[in-house]
C-alpha cells in the first residue's frame, strides 16, 4: 500500500493525501490531461490513480478559495481543501455524471466547511497582495482591512445555507441553477436565501 500526493499551487502550498495502490504503467493507457470528466472517472475507477491527479490539477483552485472563503486564512483552508479532495477520492464511485464534477466538488467543500465552522468568525487573513497592484497609504490599507474583517465576521453570523449561498453567489459568481445542485435547493430557495442573506448582511454590519 503506497501513498499518493497531490501538490498545489495556491499560495501557500498545499497536498492532498490519499492511500491507494499504485498503478501499473502500461503502454495502451491513454494519455488523460484532455480527457472530459467522464473519462477521468472512468479512468480512476479502473485504477489509473494519476486519473484523480488531473481532477485535481483542474479543481483545485476553485475548491481552495471556497474553503478560503469560509474560514478566512490560508492554514485552515489548506486543510479543508485536503479533506474535500480526500473524501472526492474515497467516494468517487457515489459520482454519477447527473451534475458536473466541479459542481459535486462544491457540493462536497460546501458541507466540510459547515460543518468545520461552524457559527465561528473567521480569523482575518488577506487571500492575496493588493489586487489594484499600486501603492496604499498605510491608513487606507488598515480602514479597508478592518471593513473585510467585519465583512467576513459578518458573514459568518448567517444562517448556514444563507452563508454558503451567498459566497457561492457573490465570491464564485454561479448561476442560482448550479448553487440549487450544490445546495440540494430549489432554484426559488436559493433566490430566497440570498435575498435574506443580503439583508441579514446589512443588518449586521449597520450594528458593527
Amino acid at each position: 500500500m503506497t501513498t499518493r500526493v497531490w501538490m498545489g499551487a495556491v499560495q501557500p502550498e498545499w497536498k492532498v493525501t490519499v492511500t491507494g495502490a499504485p498503478t501499473d504503467a502500461r503502454e495502451d493507457n491513454p494519455p488523460l490531461d484532455a480527457a472530459d470528466e467522464a473519462a477521468l472517472v472512468a479512468a480512476c475507477l479502473a485504477g489509473r490513480k494519476e486519473a484523480f491527479d488531473v481532477i485535481v490539477e483542474r479543481h483545485r483552485r476553485h475548491v481552495y478559495q471556497l474553503c478560503y472563503r469560509f474560514v478566512g486564512n490560508h492554514e485552515d483552508a489548506s486543510d479543508l481543501a485536503q479533506d474535500v479532495f480526500v473524501r472526492a477520492y474515497r467516494g468517487l464511485r457515489s459520482f454519477k455524471g447527473q451534475s458536473s464534477l466541479g459542481t459535486w466538488l462544491y457540493r462536497i467543500g460546501v458541507n466540510v466547511c459547515l460543518n468545520k465552522v461552524g457559527s465561528k468568525t473567521p480569523k482575518a487573513e488577506p487571500i492575496g497582495d493588493n489586487a489594484a497592484g499600486h501603492f496604499e497609504h498605510p491608513a487606507d490599507a488598515l480602514v479597508r482591512r478592518e471593513r473585510a474583517a467585519e465583512v467576513r465576521a459578518a458573514i459568518a453570523r448567517l444562517p448556514k445555507k444563507q452563508r454558503a449561498t451567498l459566497i457561492l453567489r457573490v465570491y464564485h459568481e454561479l448561476p442560482h441553477e448550479q448553487i440549487a445542485g450544490i445546495l440540494g435547493s430549489s432554484v426559488g430557495a436559493v433566490k430566497a436565501n440570498f435575498f435574506h442573506a443580503l439583508n441579514n448582511l446589512k443588518k449586521l454590519l449597520r450594528h458593527a
